[in-house]
């Protein structure tokens, strides 16, 4: 990893449009650009709008010859997170493709064929979601465990209850799921995390995501299997699918630790939008305002992660 001190100098730029057209992101297709589809926090003054210039800016690039390839850390299938996108109002014919981590991971734990994959057992407890719609297993062979005694390893979807053998969700709070964890470091459980996300962006408030609980989980010695960003796992998936090597792609994202330390792991440019989950730390409360670049520098080199651009919002 690079030190602060011979981390590269990042490029600010006003919007998206001078990446677009600068000719450097070439493959078979005239531009490809690898994108978390984050809603920036500060993107535009208000939801509707912002998704409405979302949808505008998607389409001007899409007709500008870029093959754009979605990257997220959802937990749930990459279907889901498209037909998601539809239901907002986005032509979906303008990705590529999209790849999810709990597509991913559902994947790994079907076809078994990584050796880390084969070893595990089938009996899991479950972390998953409750008001947010409990995660399927179906079509994976698995079976979820109350008593983590008769487990063998964790599957982490979620952060706000524990799956039942039945499927339903029992609603269980961040610190009920943490004493769970206690109970599987005991037994030297692996885990899964399906969700790498510590935080996401829910009407302005940071909700915590399976990520978060993962990193305390490795911290404390346990080991865990990252299935999205910043793995290169979930870069190298989305390079697969475009048909690209890394020196054709930018990742555009809102998260340094995530999008652009994965970016970096994985050899590809990237983009930092800073009016999302860093605004605060950045000191923006604004649309549009530029963040400084000694404030940008220094909060990269806390994160070890270094973009190739700077940008306040993902527009054109």
């Amino acid at each position: 990893m690079a030190s602060a001190a011979s981390a590269p100098v990042f490029e600010s730029l006003a919007g998206i449009r001078a990446i677009a057209e600068s000719g450097r992101f070439k493959a078979s297709s005239p531009f490809q650009i690898t994108s978390s589809a984050q809603c920036s926090q500060l993107s535009i003054p208000t939801p509707s709008h912002r998704l409405l210039f979302l949808v505008v800016l998607v389409e001007k690039l899409a007709s500008s010859g870029a093959k754009m390839v979605i990257i997220s850390n959802s937990s749930r299938r990459s279907s889901v997170t498209m037909e998601k996108l539809k239901s907002l109002g986005f032509d979906t014919s303008c990705f590529l493709a999209t790849i999810t981590s709990g597509e991913l991971t559902h994947q790994h734990l079907q076809k078994r064929e990584d050796p880390w994959f084969a070893a595990l057992g089938r009996k899991c407890i479950h972390l998953t979601w409750g008001n947010r719609g409990a995660i399927s297993l179906e079509g994976l062979g698995l079976q979820v465990v109350n008593n983590v005694d008769d487990a063998e390893f964790i599957l982490a979807h979620g952060t706000e209850a524990l799956g039942l053998p039945s499927g339903d969700p029992l609603p269980k709070s961040l610190d009920e799921l943490e004493q769970v964890l206690l109970l599987g470091l005991e037994k030297r459980l692996p885990m899964v995390v399906a969700n790498p996300d510590y935080v996401t962006v829910e009407a302005r408030n940071l909700r915590v995501m399976p990520g978060t609980l993962a990193a305390k989980y490795e911290s404390l010695g346990g080991e865990v299997r990252w299935m999205g960003k910043p793995d290169k796992v979930i870069y190298m998936s989305a390079m697969s699918l475009a048909g690209v090597d890394a020196h054709e792609c930018i990742m555009v994202g809102d998260s340094l630790h995530h999008d652009i330390k994965g970016a970096n792991a994985s050899g590809i440019a990237s983009a930092f939008i800073t009016g999302g989950i860093h605004a605060a730390e950045l000191g923006l409360g604004e649309f549009g305002e530029a963040a400084g670049f000694d404030t940008v520098d220094a909060l990269c080199s806390k994160h070890g992660s270094y973009p190739s651009y700077v940008l306040p919002s993902f527009t054109w």
